[in-house]
């Protein structure tokens, strides 16, 4: 999700529709995956719930990841921060989906899960780089609070930071245990409001 610009001969109005569909879409899922995020920290209706909110927001995710592809301009820097994006939402789902699986051994929820997510979060992270060289014009992101695609990109980089902060601390031991359960669940909540909060603010961009 970047600051993107109408593409050819899209009319305005085409193009805040689809902005508007991809901004409420990461609005949405970034607050499903907060919610649950919440309910595997407070241990609310186990973990199959908590994965099955999180499995709801990762769609909404692929759809906010993929409208941004068709938001931006073919071969530019910004299509490419949206194609990685995109392509880090489709293995998020991978990785939502094995969650769903329940009774791994440690070895299988490395594998299935734990190594799909730390591949997503690695690609939310280029992303993010790119969308804020697009913007900034340099290979070394240049501070530019006062635009606004700058600001919705620093977000969803944060956002991903947090959550590579926790896809870490969820790997697992051979005991069971996560390495650190408390950073894994708050990393991603408050990763997922950064995306809800850059949504919101996606809502308001203009052309």
């Amino acid at each position: 999700m970047v600051g993107n610009r109408p593409v050819g001969r899209r009319s305005e109005g085409s193009w805040r529709r689809l902005n508007a569909v991809s901004a409420t879409a990461f609005v949405i899922g970034g607050s499903l995956f907060a919610i649950g995020a919440a309910l595997a920290q407070g241990d609310v209706g186990g973990p199959r719930l908590a994965a099955a909110v999180f499995l709801a927001g990762g769609v909404f995710f692929c759809v906010g990841g993929y409208s941004g592809v068709l938001l931006a301009e073919p071969g530019g820097l910004e299509w490419l921060s949206a194609a990685v994006l995109f392509a880090g939402t489709l293995v998020f789902a991978i990785n939502l989906l094995d969650a769903l699986i329940g009774d791994l051994s440690p070895a299988q929820e490395d594998r299935l899960v734990w190594s799909p997510d730390m591949v997503g979060c690695a690609l939310f992270l280029v992303s993010g780089h790119f969308a804020m060289v697009a913007i900034s014009r340099n290979w070394l992101p240049v501070w530019r609070p006062r635009d606004a695609g700058w600001r919705i990109a620093a977000v969803n980089q944060l956002g991903s930071v947090l959550f590579m902060v926790s896809a870490v601390a969820s790997f697992v031991r051979a005991s069971g245990d996560l390495i650190a359960i408390g950073i894994a669940n708050w990393g991603t909540l408050n990763g997922a409001l950064c995306f809800a909060i850059a949504g919101v603010m996606q809502e308001f961009q203009r052309p």
